[in-house]
């Protein structure tokens, strides 16, 4: 069935979030998404591509439910989304083990849930016995091992994932790219949020590219990535 022969699971019209830059009602507003549309259907991996700071991370924020927004319509259909962020919630005088379950408690998963799946999280992460060791005491990459292990053992109906590929030494951005491949083979729906064109082109069957907060082309995957570096080399 082609996306156009049933209902999105979720769908953006004219969307735009603001922020105020002072506290108050009167602080002056930053539109960090001024004007965006589109629509994610069940089964497919939409990518969404931009330059840093143009609101991409507000948008998944705002179809996680995180945010709602000031102006336009966002509709979700009855699905449930989670945002796959790196080391969310994760306290650095905790060990690899405590912020495992805390993390994924806040992704949503019950206390119980997240227990059963930590043999699993170890096991992918590879720490071993670093588990039980306070996460300050870990690498960079151990940590971000960690936290894309966390967050992969979430299993919601949408699954956004904010620039989370690429973590870790060569070996682990292989790991992870691999079992994301499968996690769209498996008929997912997923949002995946980069700037990388490879990584979009690689896993991804729509994208849309997203210019200071605009949704400027939405559509196959070739040509909106097309359209995107065109406008890098102006």
């Amino acid at each position: 069935m082609t996306s156009e022969q049933h209902l999105p699971v979720l769908s953006l019209s004219n969307v735009g979030v603001f922020y105020r830059k002072k506290r108050g009602v009167f602080g002056e507003p930053f539109w960090a998404v001024k004007d965006v549309s589109f629509e994610l259907y069940q089964g497919e991996t939409l990518g969404i591509i931009g330059r840093n700071g143009v609101g991409k991370s507000t948008l998944l924020r705002l179809m996680a439910g995180v945010i709602k927004p000031n102006q336009g319509t966002f509709v979700n259909n009855g699905y449930k989304a989670s945002l796959l962020s790196l080391q969310l919630g994760f306290i650095y005088h905790l060990t690899g083990r405590e912020n495992a379950l805390l993390s994924g408690m806040i992704m949503g998963l019950r206390k119980q849930e997240i227990k059963t799946k930590i043999p699993a999280i170890i096991e992918f992460s590879g720490l071993g016995h670093f588990i039980d060791q306070p996460i300050a005491t870990y690498s960079s990459g151990m940590i971000a091992r960690l936290g894309f292990s966390v967050a992969f053992q979430v299993d919601p109906a949408i699954l956004l994932i904010d620039e989370v590929l690429g973590v870790g030494d060569a070996e682990f951005r292989q790991k992870s790219t691999q079992v994301m491949q499968e996690k769209i083979r498996s008929n997912k729906t997923i949002v995946f949020v980069s700037h990388q064109g490879t990584l979009i082109q690689q896993l991804c069957h729509r994208a849309v590219w997203i210019e200071e907060g605009v949704s400027r082309a939405v559509g196959d995957t070739a040509s909106v990535l097309k359209e995107y570096h065109q406008f890098l080399k102006m």
